[in-house]
């Protein structure tokens, strides 16, 4: 008996190594610019302040659009804030408020400004799971056929909105 269950846990911990060492080989990181040229999925959320849903059918009527995940807890959107106010003056801002409550999300758009023309709200975090959003901020510019054309993961900077005002004037 003692042998049976030595040898079930030697095949066991053999297992694991190679698992282990295949992923180990594998050169791959989870990078989601590899979204860029693909269509957006449909976009079915509440928006934060209004009883009625996001139609994603209304970003087609923008030449441009980009889209915002942001949380009033997260800093780095705090950070990269003001240059979304800027960025408003140009181009539509679709905000997708990120596991967050509507009552500080609130107050955040108060005290900083709004920079976005829909606020929708993903309180679960699923439809920036199917964005490939795995922190924010991160924002997706899309073109009126739904294709995305760029994707920033981090706050924006002065440099990407420069690099958005010259994507978006072409």
């Amino acid at each position: 008996m003692k042998k049976k269950i030595i040898i079930i846990i030697s095949c066991f911990a053999l297992f694991v190594i190679l698992v282990f060492s295949q992923g180990l080989k594998s050169n791959k990181i989870y990078d989601t610019k590899d979204l860029i040229g693909k269509s957006i999925t449909e976009i079915d959320l509440e928006l934060l302040n209004e009883n009625k849903k996001f139609n994603t059918k209304d970003l087609s009527k923008n030449n441009f659009t980009l889209i915002n995940f942001w949380a009033s807890w997260c800093a780095p959107c705090r950070k990269e804030h003001k240059h979304l106010l800027e960025l408003s003056k140009n181009i539509k801002i679709l905000g997708i408020n990120f596991k967050d409550e509507k009552s500080k999300a609130n107050k955040f758009i108060k005290n900083l400004g709004n920079p976005y023309y829909l606020i929708a709200s993903d309180s679960e975090g699923k439809k920036g799971v199917e964005f490939g959003v795995y922190g924010i901020p991160e924002t997706i510019l899309i073109d009126n056929n739904l294709i995305i054309k760029a994707k920033y993961i981090g706050p924006i900077n002065g440099q990407d909105v420069k690099k958005i005002l010259k994507l978006i004037d072409r």
